[in-house]
């Protein structure tokens, strides 16, 4: 049984829908949701939050050709993108399997608490 709150969840999803690592598509949810909570429609919108942060959340083997690539360089700049790919190389050998930017590690947390939601 998970110690974290509803109320903690809600923190999560308002940072959520600010950070520059969330899709549009996710900050539209996490809106949706934020206005839910509270009325009839909270189950509903539980479930599509818990569906878009299961869809959004990329793995270490989703960012790490990014990281690599032209496009990731491009974005992040030479340094900055291959100490991403670093990190990423480094978290996969601990066995991690998540991306670690914000918005993923906020979308991991929302799903292992999802009983919060249920």
């Amino acid at each position: 049984m998970s110690t974290v709150t509803f109320d903690t969840i809600r923190a999560k999803v308002e940072e959520l829908r600010t950070l520059p690592s969330s899709c549009p598509e996710l900050k539209a949810v996490c809106t949706e949701w934020l206005k839910a909570v509270g009325t009839d429609c909270q189950q509903e919108m539980n479930a599509k939050l818990l569906k878009e942060a299961e869809e959004d959340i990329n793995t270490l083997d989703d960012v790490i050709p990014f990281f690599e690539s032209d496009a990731g360089r491009k974005a992040f700049g030479e340094e900055t993108a291959a100490q991403l790919a670093k990190n990423a190389h480094e978290l996969k050998a601990e066995g991690k399997k998540y991306c670690f930017c914000p918005s993923c590690t906020i979308c991991l947390f929302i799903l292992e608490n999802k009983e919060v939601l249920l």
